[in-house]
């Protein structure tokens, strides 16, 4: 028998063994008698004010209109043969759709027995995921108190308040055997952005920013530093990304006449019929308006592989069930003739600020993703070694070394940041060290993928961050239009959609030289010689870590060498 203290002191490491697919440890759905099961994982403690600076917290009694406020739910169901995927994929297989469709997918029955519970509970705008692996449900806040029995209290996280559960839900046994989690019960979790900005021609109020009166880079530049300016394949047309798709997840889209204005300052020829704008909520609901974030993935993007096709897959929120919505539909989108083959992802949290049943969750779709030969790439976090939890824009470090969640997901690439210092008059590199900012460090949960396991000098059996990296300083940051008007802007949010549209150029070189297909790029960064392929970047720190010579936690294997990639990848 498992006692509550014992699954307290193993959750952790039981999470660890479930995502690299090692077993689940039976803590994590914990039946309070043998006719209800119990979601432990499914609920997150609010955090202490970590730091004078950190976030203001409190918990209150629920108002009237707090009970009849609506929560969006997933209800996330198991795949089937999860740890034989997991194996195949780390091999470096790639699985065909329809065998990911007939092997891979959840219970059909099992998600109908849920859904049609759940309306009979009153949830509202049930819908199930196209391979039976969730359940999405809305409901009123007394609705869910009387049907899962988790007690909502109005919760109040920097500044927002929320009603949230801070008790775990249950379902009936016979209903949620397949359910692994419950996820959205807690709005006060959500996804930050990663990147931040300043508008060109304003007066610096600070000597840093007076540094940085001087052009931002534009895409020529970033492509010569990284040597992918001018590349064609045996005297064949340029290599701009052409046949190649991409999606961006993000919660809005940009203005269309933004990217027309950066597209001719940079001289490139993308038209707007390249770019898709797939919104994953229902389709009459209104995306909140464009803030910047948005606009920086697509514009940079779009400039490093201006013959790509871009999708951009509008979440509505940064609630990571909806983020969770939009991955079902890239995973769907994925499994089509030209569908993405890359996936940007510009968002994340502090790992102990993210749901271990959430984790488990966006786990499993990245796993899928790789599967079917697609490589995600995920900004690292801009608040260095020790983020506080805090809006990113604050830019305050709490005392605890940590890394983001979902950069240190092992079925990913992690992207993080450098400093670049570039002679744009004379076009020529001068140097580049580790960003001061750039996310990076050891999870605290996430098992070390085989691949990573004979590099860096860290005995931890856990997860290293970042994989690679690009520039990301903000200093003088990227050239953005943003509603008209000129910004530069910074962070890993520019590092990972840069990082897609690199990919996009290596995969139509590769294409046009006859070579194969590459899979999930992950392990494939790693079997390369040192120094081939990815520049190695070895000055510069993060604050708990410094750059040096290999694999270090602020640059990963370093910033990219494109054309000896599209020479040099297995």
């Amino acid at each position: 028998m498992i006692t509550d203290r014992q699954c307290a002191n193993f959750l952790t490491a039981a999470i660890a063994l479930l995502l690299i697919g090692y077993g689940v440890n039976k803590c994590l759905a914990q039946p309070a008698d043998n006719n209800v099961k119990r979601f432990d994982q499914s609920i997150v403690p609010l955090p202490p004010q970590l730091h004078p600076n950190g976030p203001r917290t409190a918990v209150e009694e629920l108002s009237p209109n707090s009970r009849n406020a609506t929560l969006s739910l997933n209800f996330d169901l198991a795949t089937k043969n999860l740890e034989d995927l997991k194996a195949r994929v780390a091999k470096g297989e790639t699985i065909s759709p329809s065998e990911l469709a007939a092997k891979y997918s959840g219970d059909e029955e099992k998600s109908k027995k849920l859904a049609d519970w759940l309306a009979q509970q009153g949830f509202s705008s049930i819908q199930v995921n196209h391979d039976h692996t969730s359940v999405y449900a809305t409901a009123t806040v007394n609705q869910i108190e009387k049907s899962l029995g988790a007690t909502m209290k109005n919760v109040t996280y920097n500044g927002d308040t929320t009603p949230s559960a801070t008790t775990p839900p249950m379902l009936p046994r016979d209903v949620g055997d397949a359910v692994i989690s419950i996820n959205g019960l807690q709005p006060w979790i959500k996804a930050t952005k990663h990147s931040f900005s300043r508008k060109v021609g304003v007066d610096a109020k600070t000597r840093e920013e007076s540094a940085c009166n001087y052009t931002s880079y534009r895409v020529k530049d970033i492509l010569r530093t990284y040597n992918a300016d001018n590349l064609s394949v045996l005297g064949q047309d340029a290599i701009t990304g052409k046949g190649q798709t991409i999606a961006i997840l993000i919660d809005t889209f940009p203005l269309t006449a933004d990217l027309q204005k950066f597209w001719q300052m940079n001289n490139l020829r993308v038209t707007l019929q390249q770019i898709q704008f797939i919104n994953t909520q229902d389709p009459r609901a209104q995306l909140p308006p464009p803030t910047g974030e948005e606009t920086l993935d697509v514009e940079w993007t779009s400039g490093i592989a201006p013959g790509a096709t871009i999708r951009v897959y509008g979440t509505g929120s940064l609630l990571y069930k909806d983020i969770d919505r939009a991955l079902d539909n890239i995973i769907k989108d994925a499994a089509t003739p030209g569908g993405p083959r890359f996936v940007s992802i510009s968002l994340g949290a502090r790992e102990d600020l993210v749901g271990l049943g959430q984790v488990v969750s966006s786990n499993t779709r990245f796993l899928k993703l790789s599967a079917l030969g697609v490589t995600t790439f995920v900004s690292s976090g801009d608040e260095g070694s020790n983020p506080s939890g805090l809006n990113q824009e604050n830019h305050q470090r709490g005392p605890e070394i940590r890394v983001e969640y979902q950069a240190s997901d092992p079925w990913i690439v992690s992207v993080g940041g450098t400093t670049l210092n570039f002679d744009t008059r004379n076009s020529r590199l001068i140097g580049e060290t580790a960003w001061r900012d750039s996310g990076g460090g050891v999870s605290d949960f996430v098992r070390r993928p085989s691949w990573q396991a004979a590099y860096a000098p860290i005995s931890s059996p856990f997860r290293l961050v970042p994989d690679v990296s690009s520039v990301a300083d903000g200093c003088p940051g990227g050239l953005v239009i943003l509603k008209g008007e000129e910004w530069r802007f910074g962070g890993t949010s520019w590092s990972a959609p840069m990082w897609v549209g690199f990919a996009a150029l290596i995969a139509e070189a590769r294409q046009k030289q006859g070579k194969s297909r590459l899979g999930f790029l992950g392990p494939s960064f790693y079997k390369l010689p040192r120094g081939v392929g990815l520049r190695d970047i070895t000055s510069g720190s993060n604050g708990a870590y410094s750059a040096g010579p290999g694999w270090d936690p602020v640059t990963g294997l370093g910033v990219p060498n494109v054309r000896e990639l599209i020479q040099e990848l297995q």
